[in-house]
């Protein structure tokens, strides 16, 4: 089954700051390509989703930019994970993820799941909802940064 752009249109994060500076943000999402040249040689290219098929891997990435004339303080992003997508990695020390919509936030590794029983399961990336990075230094004036996580298509 292939998915077409505007599938795609659904995919591209949806990110919210975390409080009011003049901090923008922009998203776009990337399949990821390996290319084998003719002397063996592999590339890893990010390309612009025309068709993306279940299996491919995406890069999703968040610009920053603080536009304005004082330090950003208290800012945060959080991104859900779109339901199209399994969440894959967030390689970010400032990231921490959610398997239970926001409720609880930590890494990964320290994350359980309810089970119908009511037990309690590890946590798996297939269970991340989303995703939040907290910026523990303010953002001086005029810096920009990125923030990435990348997911599968389901």
């Amino acid at each position: 089954m292939k998915f077409f752009l505007p599938l795609l249109a659904l995919l591209s994060a949806t990110a919210a700051a975390a409080a009011p500076n003049d901090v923008t943000l922009n998203n776009a999402v990337f399949v990821e390509h390996v290319r084998v040249d003719a002397q063996g040689h592999r590339t890893v290219a990010l390309d612009p989703p025309a068709v993306v098929t279940p299996g491919d891997h995406l890069v999703f990435v968040l610009t920053y930019r603080n536009g304005g004339t004082q330090p950003a303080t208290g800012f945060g992003v959080t991104n859900p994970i779109p339901d199209a997508v399994t969440f894959e990695s967030v390689e970010d020390s400032r990231a921490v993820v959610s398997v239970d919509h926001g409720a609880t936030w930590g890494p990964l590794a320290t994350l359980t799941v309810a089970q119908p029983d009511g037990s309690r399961r590890a946590a798996v990336a297939a269970d991340v909802t989303h995703v939040r990075w907290a910026f523990s230094q303010p953002i001086p004036a005029g810096a920009e940064g990125r923030l990435t996580f990348r997911g599968i298509v389901k």
